[in-house]
């Protein structure tokens, strides 16, 4: 039968990791991710020869796996004159024999060159057609001669499925209320702002007053604008939502007027970078 409940009480063991790796790949990505928990498995260099890799969760290929305490791996000695590239990976295999799975951190090493560094060959292997070994890289350690530089992230934590934001509310003359939900690399901001102090007096269309600050981080992938709506008239199309770099403002569609306590309300999605 090719219909199971994976989740379901089946009197028996049955859930593998196949299992897992199927439905986390369907929900969430077929990318390896890092998730923003612990250190994030952060890199520090504790001696030219060690690196240390900081607590973190992630998924390879849709199996999880963390770190809970710091771990180290060896970088072995560079050579005078020469550069070189290590790629410290998160492990994945799978013994043929006995189907026992495990992930380890293990140091790629680059080929040394008089000129330029290159990044190893990252090993291929898609576990959920058989491979028994798969690579997720994490950390770049570059070397010249024998110092060793500074490691470079290979990848960029992901804040957790609904996840909510914190905005910086940037403008005195407006009252905001709003929620926020975080998708992946998608915001979500739905708002409703208030003027206070004065009006807003837009001479013509693309004038613009902002509202939010994104965090330190986050940034629009691209500029996006979603209509509005108000209770001043400023006709049908007179006033839209932006999201440009890290700021979320409202902007006039064409010349217009609103007054003191009048509101704006609206929603806009904001890809990020």
């Amino acid at each position: 039968m090719t219909i199971e409940l994976v989740d379901g009480k089946a009197g028996t063991a049955h859930i593998s990791s196949e299992d897992k790796a199927i439905i986390h790949q369907a929900k969430f990505s077929k990318s390896d991710v890092v998730f923003d928990w612990g250190d994030a498995f952060k890199c520090s260099m504790s001696s030219p020869n060690r690196a240390t890799i900081g607590t973190g969760c992630a998924s390879i290929q849709g199996l999880d796996w963390h770190i809970t305490a710091a771990e180290s791996v060896t970088i072995s000695n560079g050579s005078q004159g020469m550069k070189r590239n290590d790629i410290i990976c998160a492990h994945y295999h799978r013994d043929s024999k006995t189907g026992n799975e495990l992930v380890e951190l293990t140091v790629l090493k680059g080929t040394p060159n008089a000129t330029t560094a290159a990044d190893p060959t990252i090993p291929s292997g898609k576990i959920l057609s058989g491979a028994v070994d798969a690579y997720m890289p994490l950390w770049r350690i570059p070397l010249d001669g024998i110092t060793v530089g500074t490691p470079v992230r290979m990848f960029t934590p992901k804040g957790a499925l609904w996840d909510s934001v914190t905005l910086t509310k940037t403008n005195t003359n407006w009252n905001v209320d709003y929620r926020t939900a975080l998708v992946g690399k998608m915001l979500i901001v739905a708002f409703h702002a208030t003027r206070l102090n004065s009006d807003w007096k837009a001479a013509k269309e693309w004038e613009v007053s902002q509202l939010f600050t994104l965090p330190t981080g986050l940034e629009a992938a691209f500029e996006v604008h979603c209509a509005a709506v108000s209770n001043s008239s400023v006709g049908l199309h007179g006033v839209e939502v932006q999201t440009a770099g890290n700021a979320i403002a409202l902007r006039s569609s064409e010349k217009m007027t609103i007054g003191k306590g009048g509101w704006v309300e609206g929603c806009i999605t904001v890809p990020l970078a």
